[in-house]
């Protein structure tokens, strides 16, 4: 069973991205992003030697970095709610 439905999806969007049909918006981009490195995360904790995971793993994180970076050059005050709401640091 996969960990993250269809319906786990449109729920992210729905409350990141305004509706559940907006993937395309960063706030929801960044909102999954983070769901799957927390779930890796997670993964890679009891599976130390899943370079492949953990490789994946960076590339996400990355792709996060490059989409707050994004967000924070052009709309700050959505990135600070963004990243107090999903409790990132910085």
């Amino acid at each position: 069973m996969p960990y993250l439905t269809t319906e786990k999806k449109a729920s992210i969007f729905a409350e990141f991205g305004g509706k559940a049909t907006n993937t395309g918006s960063i706030e929801g981009q960044v909102a999954l992003l983070t769901e799957r490195i927390t779930h890796i995360s997670k993964h890679l904790q009891s599976n130390k030697h899943d370079h492949s995971s953990q490789r994946g793993l960076m590339m996400m994180v990355g792709q996060r970095k490059r989409l707050l970076g994004y967000m924070q050059k052009h709309n700050l005050m959505g990135y600070r709610a963004l990243i107090e709401k999903l409790g990132l640091r910085k």
